[in-house]
């Protein structure tokens, strides 16, 4: 059967983080810092009352973290560039097979993408967190499985059966993988992740295409809480250049089936009402959410939609608890509570 990446809403050994060690996402002033690591750490400490969470933390930040760190959050020590574990983590897969001669036993691995600032953005560093994705492979303890192509845990998501959702700007980014086709990057799904059957969205939001985004990760856009159905981001007000992006989105989505030949059961959750900062148009989005045992981290934003998004996310997880998190100091760095974390499986 080889390796699968299996739904994030199936059991969970543990959720993986970064602490924010510096850079443009930390901040410059005391203040924003004192922001940055307050709301990772908000994360943490809300996920860790469902399961296990390990936090890495660049070596001169160890009694900081600890400040702001629940004691129950593990901390593991590396050299960080910054802290998207989404991104400069691995992707964990299950081999059912065992893949072992005479075993039968299935086998945790970890994805180890080959990272690049999402794309060679002139902003970002990456010389220390290429290198995040095998180390958090070997404290995991689990086999390493290198794959020679650009990708970020941002710019997949799966249901569990075979279906990949992914972005063409991303994937396919000339500065990521030059060279690489969609038959060439659906081979290396089907090779790492088990892809047998990948969507092409044609563009992610608007910010998330500026000079600071990522070019169009899907999982500010679009996720799976069950197979068949989809939840996307719909931006309501005319007024945002989201409007017709997640509009054509959905329309598009709209004509495609899952792996299992299935049309989609779309679930519309609409944007907040918020629609700018100081940098101009936000990307705020409730689809950047951790499903974690029993429950879902949610992101809130002060504002009046957010309980009408918490309602859908209870509703599209049902049995599971909602806890929000503040989440406007991610989103202003750049991303959103699904792209600080990553889950590890449990094996069955």
């Amino acid at each position: 059967m080889g390796w699968l990446m299996p739904a994030e809403t199936d059991p969970q050994e543990r959720i993986w983080m970064a602490f924010p060690p510096g850079g443009y996402a930390l901040g410059e002033t005391a203040e924003e810092q004192h922001a940055a690591r307050r709301t990772w750490a908000a994360v943490a400490n809300a996920a860790v009352g469902f399961e296990p969470v390990t936090m890495i933390v660049a070596p001169d930040d160890v009694e900081i973290a600890a400040r702001y760190l629940s004691p129950e959050v593990s901390v593991r020590v590396a050299p960080l560039d910054d802290a998207w574990m989404r991104d400069i983590g691995p992707t964990f897969v299950i081999n059912h097979d065992g893949g072992l001669p005479g075993s039968s036993a299935a086998r945790l691995g970890a994805v180890d993408w080959v990272f690049n600032g999402w794309g060679a953005q002139d902003w970002a560093s990456w010389g220390k967190d290429q290198f995040i994705g095998e180390a958090v492979a070997r404290f995991a303890g689990v086999e390493l499985i290198d794959s020679p192509m650009v990708n970020e845990g941002g710019g997949i998501q799966v249901d569990g059966e075979g279906t990949v959702l992914v972005t063409e700007t991303v994937q396919l980014d000339p500065y990521r993988n030059p060279g690489m086709s969609k038959a060439d990057v659906e081979a290396e799904l089907a090779r790492t992740i088990g892809a047998t059957k990948v969507i092409w969205l044609p563009r992610g939001l608007a910010r998330d295409a500026q000079r600071f985004g990522t070019r169009g990760h899907v999982d500010i856009v679009a996720a799976i809480p069950s197979p068949g159905t989809l939840l996307v981001h719909r931006q309501n007000n005319p007024a945002h250049p989201d409007f017709e992006i997640t509009g054509n989105i959905i329309k598009f989505l709209a004509g495609t089936t899952d792996a299992a030949g299935r049309e989609w059961n779309i679930i519309e959750i609409p944007a907040p009402e918020t629609l700018t900062d100081d940098e101009g148009f936000v990307d705020y989005s409730y689809i950047n959410h951790l499903v974690v045992n029993g429950g879902v981290i949610a992101c809130s934003f002060d504002d009046p939609m957010d309980a009408t998004a918490r309602q859908i996310l209870a509703d599209a997880y049902p049995g599971r608890r909602v806890v929000s998190v503040d989440a406007r100091e991610l989103f202003v760095r750049g991303g959103g509570i699904h792209c600080i974390t990553q889950q590890q499986p449990l094996l069955p």
